[in-house]
């Protein structure tokens, strides 16, 4: 069974609205506009457009034509990011320092016609949820749509996500039951010395020295002191330091990120971090402060949704475009917060080749507006299979 006829008619109409999301991108808790677009199109199909959960989050819900069944929710989410887009198409961001470069333009539009779609022919029995998220990039808008009750007013047995992926073939589905994303935790490490003038380095404690080896120290977190069996990350994103040419400063300050699968790994990565800031400060004679902090746990699907969306990708592509057990990634997404209280899956759409900058987060990224149709269908057949008479 291919893309669904009926979606492939309006296809056209689904790049005009991801592209038109795509010119005017917002970021955290600030989709505003972008969230009135979406409950303009849920209820210009018929349904009732549930706002602020989340603050900037939009739900809608839709029965079947046949009363009783189950019900399931599916999520895409809203947020662009903090980056100067460098593309030079007719659709490129016209916000200054913000663009979609994670591909929740596509991912938003996929969703509404999947939502267009199903309330036309409603040929299922139970209820599908169509769950917009704010705040995906950092902030954890997932957490904060359960904390704010998303299924105690959209009760729901199960909770699927798609992500687009560059790299992977257009129109291929990749998917594995278990962990596949990873756990992401931040750190910010405070480096405290003694400022002195930039010719008499013996007069102060230099933090910027000290700074320096504490960076190259963390890598050995990975490389010396994890089973080289587990996966882990430790990356430094940022270091901040000095304001002039000849000041050696008081302080440097260290922030970056972390990635594992396994809550343990994440205990061993933090006490890590610690032990090795306080000993390599200590051995320049500085001092430290450490923050550590959990943002997302990782994603992990659960066996029989993934069952089933495995089922619903064969229908749309055929067997040979669904890979069944792709390789984790060490990227995490905040859908983790929701499988946690419910099982779900969260499957990759491949988005075609990464080539002209088209990997995500970069400033050259571009959703392939080829898959929006392949991305509805697919959403159109899970609920059709998962919510069929008997079911």
């Amino acid at each position: 069974m291919p893309v669904v006829a009926r979606i492939a008619q309006f296809a056209a109409a689904m790049t005009v609205w991801r592209r038109d999301l795509h010119v005017h991108p917002e970021t955290a808790f600030q989709e505003t506009r972008t969230a009135e677009f979406v409950a303009g199109k849920l209820e210009s199909f018929g349904l009732r457009a549930h706002r602020g959960l989340a603050r900037t989050g939009v739900v809608a819900s839709l029965e079947g034509r046949r009363p009783g069944g189950r019900a399931i929710a599916l999520r895409a989410d809203l947020d662009g990011l903090d980056i100067q887009e460098r593309n030079e198409f007719a659709h490129c961001s016209r916000t200054a320092g913000k663009m979609h470069a994670c591909g929740h333009d596509g991912h938003t539009a996929t969703l509404l016609g999947a939502a267009r779609y199903l309330a036309e022919t409603r040929d299922f029995q139970g209820t599908v949820h169509f769950v917009f998220q704010p705040a995906e990039e950092n902030e954890g808008g997932g957490r904060i749509m359960v904390d704010d009750g998303l299924f105690k007013s959209f009760p729901a047995d199960a909770v699927y996500a798609m992500h687009n992926w560059p790299g992977l073939e257009a129109g291929t589905f990749a998917v594995r039951e278990g962990p596949i994303m990873a756990a992401y935790d931040v750190f910010e490490i405070v480096v405290k010395g003694r400022g002195a003038h930039g010719a008499m380095p013996h007069q102060g404690v230099d933090p910027v020295v000290a700074a320096s080896s504490l960076v190259q120290a963390l890598q050995t977190i990975a490389s010396r002191a994890t089973n080289p069996l587990d996966a882990v990350v430790v990356s430094t994103t940022q270091i901040h330091g000095g304001d002039t040419w000849n000041v050696i400063p008081d302080q440097v300050a260290l922030r970056g990120t972390t990635r594992a699968f396994k809550p343990e790994l994440q205990d061993h990565i933090e006490a890590a971090i610690k032990r090795i800031a306080r000993g390599v400060c200590a051995a320049h004679g500085a001092t430290e402060e450490v923050r550590y902090e959990r943002r997302y746990p990782p994603t992990i699907n659960a066996s029989e949704p993934t069952a089933a969306a495995v089922r619903a990708a064969v229908a749309v592509v055929g067997e040979t475009h669904v890979v069944h057990n792709v390789e984790p990634s060490m990227g995490a997404d905040d859908f983790a917060f929701m499988l946690r209280v419910k099982p779900g899956c969260y499957i990759l759409l491949g988005n075609g080749p990464r080539d002209n900058g088209r990997a995500l987060h970069s400033s050259r990224y571009d959703f392939n507006d080829a898959i929006l149709p392949v991305g509805a269908s697919y959403w159109a057949r899970l609920v059709e299979l998962e919510l069929a008479e008997g079911a």
